[in-house]
């Protein structure tokens, strides 16, 4: 069986006896076949094994057999789950962390409803409302060690659409899909700067790149979505690993230019020191570098307008057929000392 958390990622985990943590691993055994996403930090997962375990009174592998369920009248409150586990899992979680309980340790099984609620038409703050497992869910685990125990389950829960999937599906539905200028597509993920940057690549490329071709673009969920990186070394780019790559990089073949652009949602613009630090490490590039800040909206723009660097560009996505020159003897290009 897969070691969902090991000793050496959780300090927490580790100071738990041999028995414990082989129980919270079982635990998150059980919880994966049910189909809960168990992509979360290893405490997080393990905050979520014990007050799983505590909602159906177990304290051994043993106790499996004789799990609590709502049925049997059994329900513990959030300030009961913290006491719960303090005594019986070597946890010194404070009286007041209730709502951690709730929104937290105890969101994911909620929402895929193996552990239900005792008081489900309460308010969600009510201190009666306790916390039970699915009848369902616990006739499965009372049999955890069975012959074949894995299948059986996907065979009972067939009708039920685990909520990993649905969480993925979901994801997927809400990804933002790019054509770049060469015609090739991406995929983001949701968000406002990544929204951004796909109108940087489908609305101010096609307008201002002069034939721009994307030789670089990341995504807030991964680095290095788009790279083409033996272009971006025939121009003497600087190194493709360095954690300074600006948001979106872009070649014009017909000018020679090389657009180093930030999308800025929340902070980044060129700033005279973002502009120094880019200088520098461009200063062998073969092309002539024109540096553009980008915002979604003016009123965003208004926010970071005193800190945008002279002889740089500033675009904005609600205005798009308009650029801002942070210099008056030239519009855009490159400057040159």
């Amino acid at each position: 069986m897969k070691q969902y958390i090991s000793p050496d990622k959780s300090k927490s985990f580790g100071q738990k006896t041999p028995r414990v943590q082989k129980l919270i691993n079982t635990t998150l055994f059980i919880l994966d076949t049910f189909g809960i996403p168990l992509d979360a930090t290893p405490r997080r997962l393990e905050r979520m094994a014990i007050a799983f375990l505590a909602s159906g009174d177990i304290k051994t592998i043993a106790d499996y057999k004789n799990i609590k369920d709502l049925n049997s009248g059994y329900a513990l409150k959030t300030r009961e789950i913290i006491t719960y586990v303090n005594h019986h899992f070597g946890e010194n979680i404070s009286s007041g962390s209730c709502d951690d309980i709730r929104r937290k340790d105890l969101k994911l099984l909620t929402i895929a409803e193996v552990i239900l609620q005792s008081s489900p038409n309460s308010a969600t703050n009510d201190s009666t409302r306790g916390y039970s497992i699915n009848p369902t869910y616990a006739n499965l685990i009372k049999q955890y060690g069975t012959k074949n125990w894995a299948k059986m389950v996907s065979e009972k829960l067939r009708n039920i659409e685990p909520l990993s999937k649905k969480l993925k599906r979901e994801r997927e539905i809400a990804k933002v899909n790019v054509t770049l200028p060469s015609g090739g597509e991406l995929t983001f993920s949701a968000g406002e700067h990544n929204d951004l940057q796909k109108a940087i690549i489908e609305d101010f490329l096609p307008r201002y790149g002069y034939g721009a071709e994307v030789l670089y673009v990341g995504d807030t969920s991964d680095k290095y979505l788009y790279l083409e990186k033996d272009k971006l070394e025939e121009l003497n780019f600087f190194e493709i690993s360095h954690e300074e790559l600006p948001d979106v990089i872009a070649y014009s073949k017909e000018k020679h230019w090389l657009y180093l652009i930030e999308a800025v949602h929340s902070s980044g613009p060129i700033n005279e020191l973002r502009l120094i630090q880019l200088q520098k490490l461009t200063k062998i590039c073969k092309a002539d570098i024109v540096y553009v800040t980008a915002f979604l909206s003016r009123s965003k723009f208004r926010q970071f307008i005193a800190d945008i660097a002279w002889e740089t560009e500033v675009w904005i996505a609600d205005n798009p057929d308009h650029l801002v020159h942070f210099n008056g003897d030239k519009f855009l290009g490159p400057y040159k000392s």
